[in-house]
């Protein structure tokens, strides 16, 4: 596919970012910082590679690769001397810095005092891993040179926890630096890079999450079956090697983590199926992968959104990518390496109907709450669902003024997701029941419905996929 798809809201603030940045001495701290997180294969450096190629400012870009303090000390002083800044070419007789104290003194040398430049260190929390001096020397160099020159540091990374915590109270880089978090290319996206109606667009970004890599495999205008049909005859393919470097590289020694989230991902979702999937773990153990599972922004846990306190939480895995890998292609790589891709493909078409149904409900409820001041009533700051211990009822949408616990009941909603079938009167029928069942709800509380073939009624509002897409402008 050509050219660059999306991210315009991501450009246009980092551009706003870079501006802050004023040519030359004119203030005494003209130096800003960038705090760049999102998960692996988002897209994060191909962003910032074409907010440097559009910015066409002097540059260095440093890539981390993990694998000792000296391997990567001498690949920054090799890329500062290969870089675009000014006069770079003079550091490469330099001997490789021994500390990064030393290499970031070197590299605030470098950086021009007349004109704004970009450093960009990618993969940051390698750094920070292998040296636990790295954080202090940052801040240091920054503190006492960085700031003082018109340069905008970008700082990298994949893990979400780490990338956050490096901005809190406690650390040497508190408040030193903006944080910007990169989210998958949206429902919107996939639908203008793969040239697909809206319907289909959601199909594609369930099973692709949005990830830039595995959308530029997808051929433009291409339908679902037909995209996995030629995946799954490849094992080289990133719709199955995407998901298995993502858990390699956030659980490379943490299995039992791993294993609860493949149950979250066949999908159990309550904290007793969980552990029982896992291999009847012991509640002390499920607790502490869940705790690190939601923290790691792998797995989300969703309380009832009513006006009732509830204790009966969900799970669910959080990247729809991931979702769709852990039920699908994970257990089938093995048939797909034999040539036997045809037979995980049969598996697919086999549960999609249902399992989509699943997997779309967080897509639609994010697109609701983007749209709540147009297409909900007034008051809605929440969008979520409702559900008992014996899923008697399970409310597909509810908004309200707060969550979890509401104070007002503003929508109560269906999802009906199915190929060929409109919301009906049945369907109604059985919506307005739920709506008697919710607390905090009431014979006046509005109905929705949202649904993927449109509706054979016109007693309520009912969102067409059409209508979601306008969620992602």
């Amino acid at each position: 596919m050509d050219g660059f798809i999306g991210r315009k809201a991501e450009l246009a603030e980092l551009d706003a970012i870079a501006g802050q940045v004023p040519s030359g001495g004119r203030s005494g701290r003209p130096g800003r910082a960038l705090l760049v997180r999102g998960r692996r294969r988002v897209g994060k450096s191909r962003l910032v590679e074409e907010f440097l190629e559009r910015a066409e400012l002097p540059h260095l870009f440093f890539t981390a690769v993990g694998g000792s303090r000296e391997a990567d000390l001498a690949s920054f002083a090799q890329e500062l001397a290969a870089s675009s800044l000014p006069d770079a070419s003079r550091f490469a007789g330099f001997a490789v810095p021994q500390t990064w104290d030393a290499a970031l003194s070197m590299l605030a040398t470098a950086l021009p005092a007349d004109r704004p430049s970009v450093v960009v260190l990618d993969e940051m929390p390698y750094l920070v891993r292998e040296d636990p001096s790295f954080e202090g020397a940052l801040q240091k160099a920054f503190d006492r040179r960085l700031s003082k020159l018109p340069v905008l540091l970008i700082l990298v990374g994949s893990d979400l926890a780490m990338m956050e915590q490096l901005n809190t109270y406690g650390r040497p880089f508190y408040q030193r630096g903006t944080e910007m978090s990169i989210p998958p290319l949206s429902p919107a996206d996939v639908a203008a890079m793969l040239d697909l109606p809206a319907a289909d667009a959601f199909d594609a970004y369930l099973v692709t999450g949005g990830l830039p890599l595995i959308l530029e495999e997808w051929p433009t205008g291409t339908g679902l079956w037909d995209y996995l049909a030629t995946a799954l005859r490849r094992p080289t393919s990133a719709l199955l090697v995407s998901g298995e470097r993502a858990l390699a590289a956030e659980f490379p020694t943490d299995a039992q983590a791993r294993t609860v989230l493949s149950a979250i991902g066949h999908g159990e979702r309550t904290f007793t199926l969980i552990g029982r999937a896992a291999g009847d773990l012991n509640p002390g153990s499920l607790k502490r992968s869940l705790e690190l599972l939601t923290a790691r922004r792998m797995v989300a846990a969703e309380l009832p959104l009513s006006t009732r306190p509830s204790r009966e939480t969900r799970y669910r895995v959080e990247d729809p990518y991931l979702r769709f890998w852990l039920s699908f292609i994970g257990p089938g790589i093995s048939a797909v390496e034999r040539g036997r891709g045809d037979r995980v493909l049969a598996d697919i078409r086999t549960q999609w109907a249902t399992w989509r149904g699943r997997a779309i409900e967080p897509v639609i409820r994010e697109a609701l709450w983007r749209l709540a001041d147009d297409r909900l009533p007034e008051g809605t700051r929440a969008v979520g669902g409702y559900w008992t211990r014996t899923n008697d009822p399970e409310i597909d949408i509810v908004g309200a003024d707060r969550a979890p616990i509401a104070k007002q009941i503003t929508a109560v909603g269906s999802i009906k997701w199915l190929e060929n079938k409109p919301f009906d009167a049945r369907d109604l029928s059985r919506l307005r029941t739920h709506r008697d069942q919710l607390p905090g709800a009431s014979g006046d509380t509005p109905l929705l419905a949202v649904s993927r073939n449109g509706s054979s009624l016109d007693a309520l509002p009912v969102l067409t996929p059409d209508d979601l897409l306008r969620a992602w402008p």
